[in-house]
């Protein structure tokens, strides 16, 4: 089972990281643990999963590639076929393994999603989810905040797209890391949640740290332009996006 495991990390490495993409595994376990049963993936504790990230590079290295070759054709949803796309091509890495594939969009039939991106991410060690718990002297009172992931290298620039799950290959060895904790202070963390709740449109929370590597100026150009308005850019015909986070 762990040369399996092993194969299939290799595999998906070798598929996605040169196109712009991060994998961090994890046990469906570790997820489940954290959550209400409402919410639970619905796999042993110890099925093996990744969590599927975009980098800043992803833009220039699969998202502009893909859409250069599907000038001729209708696009609902640029980003989001491009990563289908790329993950679809993953699935035929695996001939004799079955891959379950849940992309942060997809909802189930009560409107909830099919998993929960920033608290897969956490559990996984990709980035750590920063909530209202994690501020000990709550300045908000009655103000619903929405957490936030940040990455110890990109900051907020990134993306959690998928998680792959694959049913077969049980990993009882995997081990778990705790993501970085990367905004230590309780000024600095109110100061994130106080910029991607109220401000997050001036980009200024993903850059709470500093980073390796932040978005691109056409790629800001691109999220900071109404999703009706995109296809313009692209020179491509199509319907309404979805408004996704990006």
């Amino acid at each position: 089972m762990e040369l399996r495991a092993a194969r299939a990390e290799r595999s998906l490495r070798d598929s996605l990281c040169a196109f712009g993409f991060e994998l961090h595994p994890l046990q469906v376990g570790w997820y489940n643990a954290v959550l209400q049963p409402p919410f639970h993936l619905a796999y042993p504790d110890n099925t093996l999963a990744f969590v599927v990230l975009s980098t800043p590079s992803m833009f220039d290295k699969a998202f502009k590639p893909f859409v250069n070759k599907q000038l001729l054709k209708r696009i609902r949803d640029p980003v989001d076929q491009c990563i289908s796309h790329h993950l679809s091509l993953v699935k035929e890495h695996f001939p004799d393994e079955k891959v379950h594939i849940f992309y942060d969009y997809e909802m189930l039939p009560n409107r909830k999603p099919k998993f929960l991106a920033q608290t897969a991410a956490h559990v996984s060690g990709a980035a750590y989810y920063y909530q209202r718990k994690d501020v000990k002297c709550d300045p908000w009172g009655e103000k619903k905040i929405y957490g936030v992931c940040i990455h110890p290298q990109y900051g907020g620039w990134f993306a959690i797209r998928a998680i792959l799950i694959f049913p077969e290959i049980q990993v009882p060895f995997l081990e778990q890391y705790a993501p970085v904790d990367c905004v230590t202070t309780e000024e600095r963390r109110i100061q994130l949640l106080e910029k991607f709740n109220f401000h997050w449109q001036d980009w200024s929370y993903r850059d709470i740290i500093e980073v390796k590597e932040r978005y691109s100026e056409e790629q800001k150009t691109y999220f900071a332009t109404p999703p009706a308005e995109r296809f313009k850019l692209l020179g491509l015909q199509g319907g309404m996006q979805r408004s996704e986070f990006y």
